[in-house]
């Protein structure tokens, strides 16, 4: 799969993540609403670290030729997702509260700013 169509299905992911997450923040947290939607957040935050990871670095130093500082965020989310879930399984709500605090905004608010710095791909296609 080409560099575009990773673009794309990570937008298609992180979008709707996004939308989910920042309604999360604001709603009452526990209701059967609340845990559905965390659920569906947390797959799409997966997801997109995932297409993230295969997509190379377009700007700055790079790692092994592909992976760029921006990835760090995208093993941020690999770890906040599980730890958010097994701390609420295991009833630390403190914790579970953290995960999602860092996961938004690290994998969201973070890496999001950066997409929309200029020379990258997000920017070009809003902003040319």
């Amino acid at each position: 799969m080409d560099y575009s169509h990773l673009s794309y299905l990570h937008l298609v992911t992180v979008v709707p993540a996004f939308f989910i997450g920042s309604y999360l923040l604001v709603v009452r947290k526990g209701t059967a609403k609340h845990k559905a939607l965390g659920k569906i957040y947390m797959v799409l935050m997966l997801f997109t670290a995932i297409v993230s990871l295969f997509m190379p670095a377009q700007l700055g130093a790079s790692f092994l030729n592909h992976f760029g500082y921006i990835h760090l965020l995208s093993l941020l989310t690999l770890y906040a997702v599980p730890a958010g879930y097994f701390y609420i399984k295991k009833g630390n709500v403190r914790g579970h509260k953290r995960s999602m605090i860092i996961l938004y905004c690290g994998g969201l608010i973070v890496a999001g700013t950066f997409a929309f710095m200029p020379g990258r791909l997000l920017h070009d296609w809003i902003f040319s």
